[in-house]
């Protein structure tokens, strides 16, 4: 089900966000469009307590068939009754994994989220069943962005998630898998959907590139540029290709684990069309990026041309200057020589004279060149 977001890419009638007064969180439902950058600072918002690390997520079978119902673990005994198909384990200690292999026999490495593993073992499939692929997920607030390394086991039709923070992806998943029935039928559904919505995020953090850029083409494009307001901007591009290639990070590295889903043969027919259309969806944000490289290139060719036209600017004043400085120089020169017959030198007139021919030998060169117009 693919069809929650408008043509300009943003989430209609998502929840929001508010507090009751008994201080408890509450979910209201609205109609306003909301970007899935909004939907992740309104959930952040929301964390007015210490949230447990380890979620634990069942498909509900009665009044809201399909619906995700989220629990929250705090003891052992809490996981003895359920039957989960997607368990979330945010930044877990040593209790947590220990619950983990007492109810579902799957034992988690302590170095599985480590960004030093090999590439070779990033997907790769256990004699047991196991099924393991780590990837790459965008996270990008107003300071920064960065890549965080997320590793998913697949056993025994459960997903297990582990990662070091709470991302937005996750958290815009367990928002829509709330809304809407039938959304979630199997494990592997859940680890579609995570791509499928990480997808979305990169392709709204590629518009907000596109809106910045944007602004810096206004700045260094229709107005004069001068060396603070091009320092601006260069800083601002650099920020933008900074994320535009965590983007493309980002994407190749979903490609590479929809693809290895799609050679296991673990998807049913339904779910390799999904597979195939966030392929898809991928091929076009892979190319988005590379334009986005080509625009960022020419700001940054454009910036750097403006500041070179400032310095010139700079020199040309300088050579003015020492182009018109030479003729009184030589003619001060002349009248500096020890020669005992220099007629001038015995003349009343000869000071004012040579004053004169100084300041005359300045003014033409002076106005030639603005006639050429080189003084502008």
């Amino acid at each position: 089900m693919r069809n929650r977001w408008s043509s300009s890419g943003h989430a209609v009638g998502v929840p929001r966000w508010n507090q009751c007064a008994q201080g408890e969180p509450v979910w209201q439902a609205v109609e306003e469009p909301m970007s899935p950058a909004r939907i992740a600072d309104f959930v952040a918002q929301a964390h007015f307590t210490l949230r447990p690390m380890l979620n634990v997520f069942t498909i509900d079978k009665g009044r809201l068939s399909g619906r995700l119902v989220q629990h929250e673990i705090e003891s052992p005994a809490d996981l003895a009754h359920l039957q989960p198909v997607w368990v979330d384990l945010e930044a877990p200690g040593p209790e947590e994994v220990g619950w983990i292999a007492s109810r579902f026999g799957l034992s988690i490495p302590n170095n599985i989220v480590d960004d030093d593993l090999e590439e070779s073992a990033r997907f790769y499939e256990e004699d047991n069943g196991e099924l393991h692929i780590r990837s790459d997920f965008l996270l990008e607030d107003d300071h920064t962005s960065r890549n965080v390394r997320v590793a998913f086991i697949l056993y025994n039709n459960v997903l297990f998630s582990i990662h070091g923070e709470d991302l937005p992806v996750f958290r815009l998943l367990r928002l829509r898998a709330r809304r809407i029935p039938a959304l979630i039928e199997d494990a592997k559904d859940v680890l579609l959907k995570l791509y499928d919505a990480d997808a979305e995020y990169s392709a709204d953090a590629l518009e907000s590139i596109y809106d910045a850029l944007e602004q810096v083409s206004a700045r260094v494009l229709r107005q004069d540029v001068d060396d603070k307001a091009a320092a601006e901007a260069l800083a601002a591009i650099a920020r933008e290709e900074d994320l535009n290639g965590r983007i493309r990070r980002n994407v190749m590295d979903t490609r590479r684990a929809v693809s290895f889903m799609m050679r296991s043969r673990m998807l049913n027919a339904e779910q390799f069309e999904e597979a195939r259309q966030i392929m898809r969806d991928i091929d076009s944000l892979d190319s988005h990026t590379a334009f986005l490289f080509d625009k960022i290139n020419f700001l940054m060719d454009a910036t750097v041309g403006f500041i070179n036209i400032n310095q010139n600017k700079i020199i040309k004043i300088f050579s003015v200057a020492s182009v018109a400085m030479l003729p009184p120089t030589l003619i001060a020169s002349i009248y500096g020589m020890n020669f005992q017959h220099m007629p001038e030198l015995s003349q009343r007139w000869g000071y004012p004279f040579a004053l004169g021919l100084m300041v005359f030998s300045v003014a033409v060169p002076l106005l030639y060149f603005r006639r050429k117009g080189w003084m502008r």
